[in-house]
């Protein structure tokens, strides 16, 4: 397998996409945080002294999707044209379930774009708990699709779609 950021001398460099065809592009990241009930019990109920928890972690999300290309090194800077994140507090289990879905139009991928917005998420939910709840966990940060490009659509195998469980 060739190593797209390498050059021929094996040295670091950004993909160049000028040649690649312009197509519509989505991805769709999941994450969770794993913390006691009774933290998640005080956000659902607004109970946090630092605020929104769930608001301030969907736009804390969404300002990193948009800054992925300052972020990652190599990445390209991406004109999203979306991005949404779903919150799911599941008290029972003791987890939070995160789902980023990145949109734009252009030559490369937004799986970057997810990822990022989904892991900024869930380390915001963190910041904001921590005084609460040392014992929380961010776990399971993975690609579950994408569509566009040439390499087509990819759907994570096994994975049963978003259910918030």
């Amino acid at each position: 397998m060739d190593l797209t950021h390498l050059d021929e001398k094996g040295r670091v460099r950004m993909v160049d996409v000028t040649e690649k065809p312009v197509t519509d592009r989505r991805a769709v990241a999941y994450g969770e945080l794993r913390s006691a009930t009774e933290t998640i019990r005080k956000i659902s109920a607004d109970e946090m002294g630092k605020g929104d928890v769930l608001t301030t972690a969907k736009i804390a999300g969404i300002s990193a999707a948009k800054k992925t290309g300052d972020l990652i090194p190599m990445c390209h800077p991406i004109p999203l044209t979306h991005v949404e994140i779903d919150i799911t507090l599941n008290e029972d289990a003791g987890r939070i379930g995160l789902l980023a879905t990145a949109v734009a139009s252009g030559r490369t991928g937004v799986e970057m774009e997810a990822l990022t917005a989904v892991s900024v998420a869930a380390l915001t939910i963190y910041d904001m708990c921590k005084a609460v709840d040392r014992t929380m966990e961010i776990a399971s940060i993975l690609l579950v699709e994408k569509e566009g490009g040439k390499s087509g659509t990819f759907k994570r195998p096994g994975w049963p779609g978003w259910t918030g469980q």
